[in-house]
Parts: C-alpha cells; sequence; structure tokens
C-alpha cells in the first residue's frame, strides 16, 4: 500500500472517529499489516485530541468473539488516555453509536518489554507485569456492519475500542491460577453473561504474549506503566440505553460503570 492511500485511510479513520460516523470497510486497507501501518498513523493524529496512548487491548482473544467480528485471529488497538477510567464512572450514552460492555482482565507492566529480534516467552512477559485487575473495556460498534467490516478497518480503528474502566490494581501473583477465574456480568443488577480466564486464548498470559510479540512483529516495544487489556471473557453486552453495569472477576474484584 503506497504512502498516499495509506494517509488517505488514516484521515478517514480519525474522521469517523471524532465525528462518530459510520465506518465502511475500507478495501485499500487489503492485509492486517496494512491496519496495524493505518493505525499507527491515525492515532498520531488522534492523540491530539484524545490523549497519550495509555494502554493496549486485544480483540477476538475468545473465540465466541471472532466469530462475532468476522476475523481469524485476535488483533490489537491502542488506548487513549482521556478514555481511561476508574470504577464507579459514569459517561452519557450518546457519546457513542452503540456503546458494549466487555468483561476482561488487565495487567500494568513494572518493566519494559522493548522490540528485539527474538521471540519473547510466556514466563518473559509474565515477569514483567507488575499489577493485575478486573477492567470493564467499553467498546462502540462504529460500523456500517460489524460482522463485515473486515480485519484489516478494524484494527486501523483500534478493534472498536472506546475506553477502558479499571478496577483496582492488586500486585500481580505468579501463582494465580487465572485460567480458572470465573467472571459475570450484571446489568442493573441482573446477570446477563458469565464467562473464565480460560477463553482468552486459553490463559490470559498466552493473550499478553499475543499482544507482546504482536507488538514486536511490528517493530514496537511496550513500556513499563502500560496496562494491557487481555479480551472478554463474555460476548459484548451490547448497551439499549442507560444503565449500569457491573463486572466482577474472581480473586480480582470488582468494575462498575454508569450509562447516563
Amino acid at each position: 500500500m503506497d504512502g498516499e492511500a495509506l494517509a488517505r485511510a488514516a484521515k478517514e479513520i480519525v474522521a469517523h472517529r471524532l465525528s462518530g460516523t459510520p465506518v465502511a470497510r475500507m478495501v485499500d486497507l487489503a492485509t492486517l499489516e496494512a491496519g496495524y501501518a493505518c493505525q499507527r498513523l491515525a492515532n498520531r493524529a488522534l492523540a491530539k485530541a484524545l490523549g497519550p496512548v495509555a494502554g493496549l487491548k486485544i480483540g477476538g482473544t475468545a473465540e465466541a468473539a471472532r466469530r462475532l467480528i468476522g476475523i481469524e485471529q485476535p488483533i490489537l488497538g491502542e488506548v487513549f488516555a482521556s478514555t481511561v477510567h476508574a470504577s464507579g464512572a459514569r459517561l452519557p450514552f450518546s457519546r457513542y453509536r452503540r456503546p458494549g460492555i466487555e468483561t476482561e482482565i488487565a495487567v500494568r507492566l513494572g518493566r519494559d518489554l522493548p522490540a528485539r529480534p527474538a521471540p519473547y516467552t510466556r514466563a518473559e512477559v509474565a515477569d514483567a507485569i507488575a499489577t493485575i485487575m478486573a477492567a470493564i473495556e467499553l467498546v462502540d460498534d462504529r460500523y456500517e456492519a460489524l460482522a463485515g467490516v473486515g480485519g484489516p478497518t478494524l484494527v486501523a480503528d483500534n478493534a472498536c475500542n472506546a475506553g477502558s474502566i479499571l478496577g483496582a490494581e492488586r500486585r500481580f501473583d505468579p501463582a494465580l491460577a487465572l485460567d480458572r477465574l470465573g467472571a459475570r456480568t450484571l446489568v442493573d443488577g441482573r446477570e446477563v453473561a458469565t464467562g473464565s480466564g480460560a477463553a482468552l486464548l486459553g490463559h490470559p498470559l498466552e493473550a499478553l504474549l499475543f499482544a507482546v510479540e504482536c507488538r514486536r512483529r511490528l517493530g514496537l516495544g511496550l513500556e513499563a506503566g502500560t496496562f494491557v487489556s487481555l479480551g472478554t471473557m463474555t460476548l459484548p453486552q451490547w448497551a439499549e440505553g442507560p444503565a449500569g453495569y457491573r463486572i466482577e472477576v474472581e480473586a480480582l474484584g470488582t468494575v462498575e460503570l454508569v450509562l447516563v
């Protein structure tokens, strides 16, 4: 993909994100590599309006989530600082086109994982974790047809991310059986979905390794202090209007969000 076409695609992504208008499949983005190149260019411009990148999110770590958005492998997006909130946040429903709530585990890195020629191991990425927390990823279906928009376009648009709500951070315990942690999603106090850490590529650390390796292959690293939201353990719960959301992750606690 030539530079002019890439610049046009990035400009289009920025315009749609800032205006809230729906994104159509971008036929010029034919590969995931082109999608990531577009993401990097678009995010430089978006950071001027939304603040610096504070974290990463993974889309499609659960097979059911991949089927929902029509992709064959997980994808990675960036999260802007102004869209990161603490538990208890109250956000306007009208800010989003079709908001969805995802029940997640997030980790924050305590040391850098720089780009390098050799692949990382699961043990290396686990050793870089400082804290762990329950998290809500707020996604937004800002597409003409979510299932048909395609992986490269979704990548360029940060894989539907609209924000992250982070729970209390706990020191990471390597002995914690993350794949066995149960999770619940509640809407206005009513349980609507359940899942477990095993939905995240079999184990949350495998999801983190995916994110690190994806960045490494792009020639990018991860800096200490960055958080990574590891994907949803349940299908997104699409909001039909204002409501209160609560997620509970065993051993990690709860996170609450109100769309008003």
